[in-house]
């Protein structure tokens, strides 16, 4: 996965209605527990399965994983066996989703593969055409919605990092570029391009009473080569 650096970071915070441009990235929130799964014990339910024991992997067809408040669920599944969940990764495919009724989220998917550390779902790196996540925000009806190619939902300090062609609304403004993450907890998003490129952070901000839809920006030529 491509890794973004750049010396600003564009900042939108309280719901990406104030902006402002850092000359260094923000201090790092201190993490809070995407869910209390703590010791809570994962729940493996499956239409069939199929276990290769010299290899120690199994294939899973109609699985849906449980522990708390975040439930996983798709069509496939290959994961070890017998089943471990205490340093492992599966992988999943087909339906892919991932919801989390503590923090309000869910994120949709072609393709995911899950870290699982210490008996917790840890990691999650979606992939689709594109791949959505979506939150209710706080006590309101609103949702922060987001897409992109690749998502990145991290349950230990609560963010979702979307890459490649990635687009974030929060129901009544909108940005896109090349790579924004988003902090559940606090519910701001920062966004970054790649130094050196054409790369350009588009910004849509909807006067209340209207709408409007947005349009990414695509990189143009260079006039000085």
């Amino acid at each position: 996965m491509a890794r973004f650096l750049s010396n600003s970071r564009l900042l939108l915070a309280c719901g990406f209605i104030s902006c402002a441009v850092a000359a260094a990235p923000p201090a790092k929130p201190p993490p809070a527990p995407l869910s209390p799964l703590g010791n809570q014990p994962i729940v493996v339910d499956a239409t069939s399965s199929e276990a290769d024991l010299a290899k120690g992997t199994g294939e899973f067809s109609g699985i849906t994983i449980t522990q708390g408040g975040v439930h996983l669920q798709a069509d496939h599944a290959h994961g070890s066996y017998p089943v471990d969940f205490k340093n492992s990764h599966w992988t999943f495919e087909g339906h892919v989703r991932i919801d989390d009724a503590d923090r309000h989220g869910s994120l949709r998917a072609d393709h995911a593969v899950v870290d699982f550390r210490n008996g917790r779902i840890e990691r999650a790196t979606a992939t689709g055409k594109p791949a959505e996540f979506e939150q209710q925000r706080g006590e309101t009806a609103q949702l922060a919605h987001g897409r992109a190619d690749e998502i990145i939902y991290d349950l230990n300090d609560g963010s979702v990092r979307l890459s490649k062609d990635a687009w974030l609304s929060d129901g009544h403004n909108e940005i896109s570029g090349p790579l924004l993450v988003y902090n559940i907890r606090a519910q701001h998003v920062e966004a970054a391009t790649a130094p050196g490129t054409d790369q350009r952070v588009h910004i849509v901000i909807t006067p209340e009473g209207t709408s409007t839809t947005t349009v990414p920006v695509k990189p143009q030529p260079n006039p000085h080569p």
